[in-house]
Formats: C-alpha cells, structure tokens, sequence
C-alpha cells in the first residue's frame, strides 16, 4: 500500500512537470498581439515618466525587458528616424523613411504618416523571420507619443 501511494504521488508530481513544461513551452514560442500592445503602453509610460534621455537607452537595451521573443520596441520620429531600438542599436540615429518591405511597400513612411493622424493603430507589412528564416506577414501596434511613434510588432501566422 505504501509502495502504491509513493509511486502515484512521484506519477502525479512528474506528471505535472511535464504538463507545466509543455504549457509554457507551447503558450510562449512567438509573442500575441495582446503582448505588442502590452509592450507599447509599458515603453511609452516610460518615456513619460523618465523623460526621452533616459527611457530610451533602456528601451534600446538587447537584453532588457523591451525585447521579448520575437517582439521589441522601436520608437521612430515623425521622419522615421530610429530613436530607440530594442533589437537594433546599429540602427539608432538613422532615418529609416525610405525603407521597404519585401514586396516594395514604404512601411516606415507608412508608419509615420498613421502616427500623424491617430493615436493608436495596427500597422501590416511583410518581413524576414529570423526565427524561421522567412518571410511572413507582421503587425505592428504603434502609439502615438508627442511627435513620435511608439511600435512594437509581431508575426500574424
């Protein structure tokens, strides 16, 4: 009897692990649009709490807390110059206006002419995947902060 109940509670306990392995491992492989806005309300709170000089060098942080998964910060001037880059440092400081999709589309001209008109939108273009090394469709959610563009962005499979 003792030998039956060790064993079912070493069964009920591996059991567990496994189903709480395989639920985060499922419920977290790509970032959910309700993460991008989530992630775009935390960034923009922080610019207007600690001020442009001090929030974006925070954002642009690889490792910090505005890149998760395959979700990151940018923050964009309405020239579409990078002011903060949660992935890419190297692209800080440099106007990304005429930049294009895959097929062609102006998505930064686009960006910046949504976040002239509206306080907050989703924004579709394509882009490369690093996870999947292809190229699938994005949707990014942008907020409106003063004269910039708060975006955070995820793949719609």
């Amino acid at each position: 009897m003792v030998v039956v109940s060790r064993v079912s509670v070493v069964l009920s306990v591996a059991g567990g692990i496994v189903a709480f392995a395989f639920a985060s491992g499922a419920a977290g492989e790509w970032a959910t649009k309700d993460d991008a806005v989530a992630l775009v309300k935390e960034a923009a709170a922080l610019i207007k709490q600690r001020g442009p000089e001090k929030a974006y060098p925070e954002i642009s942080n690889k490792a910090g807390r505005f890149h998760d998964r395959d979700l990151y910060i940018t923050v964009l001037d309405f020239n579409g110059k990078v002011l903060a880059h949660a992935l890419r440092g190297d692209l800080i400081g440099r106007s990304l206006i005429k930049a294009k999709d895959p097929d062609g589309k102006l998505y930064i001209k686009e960006r910046v002419e949504l976040a002239r008109g509206q306080s907050s939108f989703w924004q579709n273009y394509r882009w490369l995947n690093p996870a999947t090394n292809e190229i699938e469709p994005q949707d990014a959610y942008c907020e409106r902060l003063n004269d910039t563009a708060v975006c955070g962005a995820v793949y719609s499979f």
